[in-house]
Formats: C-alpha cells, structure tokens, sequence
C-alpha cells in the first residue's frame, strides 16, 4: 500500500516538474545554488558576508562581466559562440584612454568610440558567421586575436587615465541609504554601487524583457532549439543569427567601457580570460550550450556564483590565480553534470 503512494508521489512530483520549462527549472537551480553558496560564506567565511557593501562590492566589481555575459548569453541560446568579448573590452578600454589622455577628448566621445567598436565587431562577425556561413567559433578567435593585436598597436604599454572628466564619473557612486555599516573606528559608511552596475542592471532588465517578450527573443530560443524548424516556422535564421552577434557586440562594447570606468585605465593586458568567464556564468546560469534554453536573470546570477566562490577561495588564503581556475573548472562539471542529470531525468519523468 505504502510502495503504491510512493509511486503515486513520485509520478506527481515528476509531472509537477514536467510542466515547468527547461529554462524555468534551470534558472531555479542556478539561484538556489547562489543562495547556498552565499550563506555557506557566511556560516565558513565569518560577518564580512553579512554586510550588505560585500555584496554590493561584488556587483561593483563584476559590472561588465554581467553585461558581457548577458550578449553571451543570447549568442548561446541561438546555438553559437563569442569568444572575441575579452579582446573587444581591451581595445574598447585603450581607445577610450588613449582618446582621452592623449588626444584631449571628451567623455561623449569616448563613449562613442566604444559603441562604436562594439558595433563594428558584431557587424563583420554577424555578417561572416549569419551570411556567410563561418563557424562562429572560427570567426570570433579571429576577431579576438585582430582586438588583442590592435589594442597593442593602439599604445603598447599600460597607464592610468587623468582626465579630470572621466575622472569625476569614474568616483560617482549612487548611494543606497539604510544599508551602511560602522566601520571599525566607529565611523557610519553609507553602502554604494558604481555608475556600471547601474548600467548593467538596466542591461539586465533590458535583454529579460526582449528574450521573454519579443518575437525577436522567441526567434532566438527558436533558432537555437532547432534550427530546420525555425526556418519551417517562417523565422529568417540568416537574420535572426547576424542579430545576435550584433547584439552581443553591441554589448561588449558597452561591458568594455563600463570595465573602463572601473579600471581607469587602458591595458593590453585588460580582460583577459573574460570570455572564458563570460561562457561559464552563462552555463552556470543555466544555459545550454546546444543552444534554445537559457534566461538572462539565470546569467546573472551564474556571474554572482562565480564571483562569489572566487571570493571564498581567496579569503581562504588560496589568492593564486590556479587555485580560482580550479574551483571554477569544477563549478562548470558540476553544473554541466547537474544540467544533463536534471534535464534527461525531467524528460524521462
């Protein structure tokens, strides 16, 4: 009798689940992971979790990586690739310093500048990849090595920027008020975030409402499901794909220069490895790399995983680079893992 209600349970369970779509149940799974993952920092890593600036400083510093990863994410959901988003973000940064220190410009300009090299990477490697029929893979390595080159040829060596503009935007905070803390000289600090992640969240929001809303967003999930059936649907694939690219380039221009405010400074060296992590707070967030299941708020929250158990390793002293790739390495199997799991067990439910 017991053994009859288990499978009854079990089956509503199950069908329970089944309802829920695969980019619903992921992005649960992403958020109840973070949500672990931050109250196990606190419980192991002591109070500093508990202050609402180390949550807010996580945001801060990880404000172009989330705008960066939103643009990967739509390039993944329709099935492709962008691994030029680090080089973009580098070249977009020593422009934009070089424009203003050298040159004398202005901030609207330089903001310019930088839509503008975003604008142009996603129209060559949308056009290459939608039209002509490249692999994105090939394309994008392509453009990240060309950005990497010409950052350098740009200025070779690193410097911080002294425009007194840039400057003054790069310092403004926006305060949030009754969520500061005393310091330890008894000194009340009024919590902030930088002008980037202001930016970033609007990104976030912005790319939410075209993915859940649009025809456009519905064509991605489309043409990344399947990609036959989308053309069968009456979706122009061609179009729909040269879209993304340029959405996602669009994005990295505007990730470069919020990564510029935050860094003040051009580098050849800027970036590296971003889109590495771009990728990783994509698929920890929930998104396929098949292509056709993926949320954006998911890719947020897969960028506040990842910074935050890079936080919990260097606050356990193993501040080296390959003690973070390691443990970044083994979030992505565990989620890789955990999404095949979860996925064939919900479709055989």
């Amino acid at each position: 009798m017991s053994s009859n209600k288990s499978a009854v349970s079990d089956k509503g369970i199950g069908a329970k689940i089944k309802r829920i779509s695969d980019t619903n149940l992921l992005l649960s799974i992403t958020i109840f992971v973070f949500f672990m993952m931050y109250i196990g920092a606190i419980i192991f890593q002591g109070s500093g979790f508990l202050k609402p600036q180390t949550f807010f400083n996580i945001l801060n510093q990880n404000a172009a990586l989330i705008i960066a990863s939103c643009g990967m994410s739509i390039v993944m959901i329709g099935g492709g690739i962008d691994i030029s988003v680090g080089g973009m973000t580098a070249l977009v940064c020593m422009c934009s310093a070089v424009y203003l220190d050298f040159m004398g410009g202005n901030l609207v300009v330089s903001i310019l500048i930088a839509l503008g090299i975003g604008l142009a990477f996603g129209l060559v490697q949308g056009f290459l990849v939608a039209y002509l029929g490249i692999q994105p893979f090939i394309v994008t390595l392509a453009g990240m090595f060309f950005a990497r080159g010409m950052t350098t040829i740009v200025h070779k060596e690193p410097f911080n920027v002294v425009n007194e503009s840039f400057s003054k935007l790069k310092t403004t905070r926006v305060l949030i008020p009754g969520m500061g803390s005393v310091n330890k000289k008894g000194i009340y600090i009024d919590a902030y975030i930088e002008l980037g992640v202001v930016v970033a969240l609007i990104i976030v929001i912005l790319m939410f409402c075209v993915l859940r809303w649009t025809k456009l967003g519905r064509s991605f999930y489309a043409m990344g499901g399947n990609n036959q059936s989308a053309i069968m649907l009456g979706i122009n694939v061609r179009r729909t794909r040269f879209l993304s690219h340029l959405i996602c380039g669009i994005l990295a221009g505007i990730g470069g220069y919020v990564f510029f405010l935050n860094s003040g400074s051009g580098s050849p060296s800027h970036a590296l490895g971003m889109e590495m992590n771009a990728i990783a707070s994509s698929i920890i967030g929930g998104t396929m790399l098949t292509g056709g299941v993926g949320n954006i708020i998911g890719t947020f929250f897969g960028v506040l995983s990842l910074a935050t158990i890079q936080n919990i390793v260097a606050l356990a002293g193993l501040g080296e680079a390959w003690w973070t790739n390691i443990t970044i390495a083994g979030m992505l199997c565990i989620f890789l893992i955990l999404q095949s799991v979860i996925m064939a067990w919900k479709h055989r439910a």
